[in-house]
């Protein structure tokens, strides 16, 4: 596809854009957090639990703390075990489903069984259980738990686009010349899995940043940072419902809410993109809704 009808597609496509446009935001204001922010998140600057005003836009916490400074400095941490787990899950499912659809065999028999072994183990009790083992377990551990426990799934998806993939002709062709495999892989196969590999991505991010969320508020995480779950934990440790404080659950919940409409958007726009008759369903359903109307004004 050349670059200018993609980006066109894109540009068309309202999912696309919006959901584009809520995660660099989130990215920008938690790139920019230390100089948009005028109060330090983890130090008291104002009264117990504060009403929204114009010096505390979302009010303050138990401890006096800025509502908007940790809502704008927990992005960050959200956001890195998001990315960082993201970037695990895809590096190993597409490297055990890549390896095992291409090469067959006993490789394929082999990790297809730890594919498996790990679709059968439930996922959130198995995280639950390694949290309370570790004990506060912080943002980077908990990113390599998700990382690590989270890729199974990803992977078979993977492996069954390869193994249709290796009976191409083009691979095959290129199987006949001599081609080694490493470039096969790289340059034949890979290419054609990257719609797959991106909602894959944006599912996993999306996953990650709802499980460190709930991990936290259930207290298995680092109570000492400044996070969004760490923000729900301390909500419900200080009674903040009971005593009206109800900004300080808003906040926090809204930024999660926010943030996972535009992952999930973004991932039924790949979709979209990538599978062509998705965009011609939605094209005849547009001449369908047109044609209806002209129908109507003619009665």
């Amino acid at each position: 596809m050349r670059m200018p009808n993609f980006v066109k597609i894109v540009l068309g496509n309202p999912k696309a854009l919006v959901g584009s446009g809520i995660i660099i935001a989130f990215i920008l204001l938690a790139l920019s957090a230390s100089f948009i922010t005028t109060h330090v998140p983890d130090k008291r600057v104002g009264r117990p639990h504060e009403a929204p005003s114009a010096e505390h836009v979302m009010g303050t916490t138990r401890m006096g703390r800025d509502v908007m400074s940790q809502v704008i400095h927990g992005g960050k941490v959200s956001l890195a075990v998001g990315f960082g787990a993201g970037i695990i899950v895809c590096t190993l499912a597409v490297a055990m489903g890549v390896t095992a659809g291409y090469f067959g065999g006993k490789i394929d028999e082999v990790l297809t069984f730890f594919m498996n072994v790990m679709l059968v183990i439930p996922q959130l009790p198995l995280l639950f259980v390694l949290a309370a083992f570790i004990g506060q377990a912080s943002p980077f551990v908990i990113t390599l738990i998700i990382g690590f426990t989270s890729w199974a799934w990803g992977a078979r998806v993977v492996l069954a686009q390869t193994m249709s993939l290796r009976e191409k002709e083009f691979v095959k062709a290129a199987e006949l010349l001599g081609e080694p495999s490493w470039r096969i892989i790289l340059v034949e196969i890979l290419p054609n899995l990257m719609s797959i590999i991106g909602a894959s991505f944006i599912g996993s991010v999306m996953y990650a940043i709802m499980t460190e969320a709930t991990l936290e508020y259930l207290g298995l995480g680092d109570p000492n940072i400044v996070s969004w779950g760490i923000m729900l934990y301390n909500v419900q440790t200080s009674s903040a419902i009971l005593v009206g404080a109800w900004w300080e659950v808003v906040a926090p919940c809204l930024a999660l809410i926010i943030l996972v409409i535009g992952l999930a958007l973004l991932n039924f726009a790949v979709d979209e993109i990538a599978n062509p008759q998705l965009r011609s369903q939605k094209g005849m359903q547009r001449w369908k809704s047109m044609m209806r109307k002209q129908q109507e004004e003619i009665a």
